[in-house]
């Protein structure tokens, strides 16, 4: 078959990005013809796979996107796909993979109402509707049950249109010795003693994965404590305002920005807690990579995957409505628990023994199984 991988952008360093190259190179692998619509690409070029570059034409997000959508009318009738897949809500889907919350139900609960008078409201409200207003089409990705009902409420989505898949982070095996020797590396590399609780935050939306929150409850740590904590921050994003927030609560010196990076796993294996306050996360698959690291986790219940830490025993889940104070409360208690080495064991055996790697397989067959029967008609 060809299919068709639509995505806004394409940078190495997104989950979303990353699950639409995964499932695209599963494809190619399996003998169809795949290409992945782009405006932009960063990195090399994948064997096997074909790359439609568009650019970005526009001054805003709205403008830019509005001349993509203009650019894919055109230009998809005239690659004569079997199938168009989405990474982004766009119109005119077979199927769509979401790995992004529902839109409208987050401002709802973040954002003013007066933000739903906004073009910017309408605008990406109007594409979600696309893919999920009742009578579409499109075939629906979930990657947790948690954003159905919304979708449900918001656009009164058929729920038989919707797939849960199982996550999909690579299965990984280490020994003790493996793992003390890459906690050495990473900490003497950096000039991090051994003795430092080393908090890690990862993901390229700091705003949206609560970098703001974690910043302020490193600050709220008594001054012992605070002295022998850091906060390491890995990620494609601008740190300008964060970097300025750490430097106001006076940790310019225990708040590290590292970037995008390809050896984040490292970090999982040298770090002490994995700190990840999101707002709003629909799925969050650092907090699986972290369990498959043997890493404790604090987080938020507005992560999708956040059932699996407490399932787990492999950390703490904050309830909503977020309060700041009891985040800085739980990363203390965290920090000086005798509890950590549990929550680490706890950790490894629950990666162990639950499918936490099938989801891009599964999402292929029923890509493969939507546009088959598209096809047969």
């Amino acid at each position: 078959m060809k299919l068709g991988f639509l995505l806004f952008d394409y940078f190495p360093f997104g989950g979303l990005q990353r699950d639409c190259l995964k499932i695209a190179r599963l494809s190619a692998a399996r003998g169809h013809d795949a290409t992945i619509f782009t405006r932009t690409w960063q990195g090399d070029h994948i064997s096997g796979i074909k790359i439609e570059l568009f650019g970005q034409q526009g001054w805003s997000n709205i403008s830019r996107n509005r001349s993509w959508l203009k650019q894919l009318a055109t230009a998809l009738p005239q690659h004569e796909l079997d199938g168009a897949i989405g990474f982004n809500k766009l119109p005119n889907l077979d199927v769509y993979y979401g790995s992004d919350p529902c839109y409208a139900a987050k401002v709802e609960r973040l954002k003013s109402p007066w933000h739903r008078l906004l073009p910017r409201y309408r605008h990406f409200r109007a594409l979600e509707a696309s893919v999920f207003a009742r009578g579409q089409r499109t075939q629906l990705l979930a990657l947790t049950e948690q954003e159905i009902p919304r979708y449900e409420r918001f656009y009164g989505t058929e729920r038989e249109r919707f797939h849960v898949l199982p996550p999909g982070i690579e299965r990984r095996s280490f020994s003790p010795e493996q793992q003390r020797a890459t906690r050495e590396r990473v900490r003497r590399q950096n000039n991090w003693r051994d003795d430092e609780n080393i908090l890690l935050l990862v993901g390229s939306g700091f705003r949206v994965k609560g970098l703001d929150r974690a910043i302020r409850s490193l600050a709220s740590l008594d001054e012992t404590l605070r002295k022998q904590s850091r906060l390491v921050v890995i990620g494609q994003n601008r740190s300008g305002a964060f970097e300025r927030q750490a430097r106001s609560a006076g940790l310019g010196d225990r708040v590290h920005f590292l970037g995008g990076r390809n050896d984040v796993f490292d970090f999982l294996l040298a770090a002490d807690l994995l700190v990840h306050p999101a707002y709003s996360e629909a799925a969050g698959m650092i907090l699986l990579e972290a369990l498959t690291a043997g890493l404790p986790v604090l987080t938020t219940d507005t992560c999708g995957y956040a059932f699996h830490i407490e399932r787990a025993h492999a950390g703490c889940v904050l309830a909503s409505p977020f309060e700041q104070h009891a985040c800085d409360r739980v990363l203390a208690e965290m920090l000086t628990s005798p509890r950590r080495i549990e929550w680490s064991r706890n950790a490894v055996a629950y990666a162990a023994g639950t499918d936490l790697y099938t989801c891009h397989t599964r999402a292929l067959e029923i890509i493969e199984r939507v546009i088959g029967a598209k096809s047969a008609h």
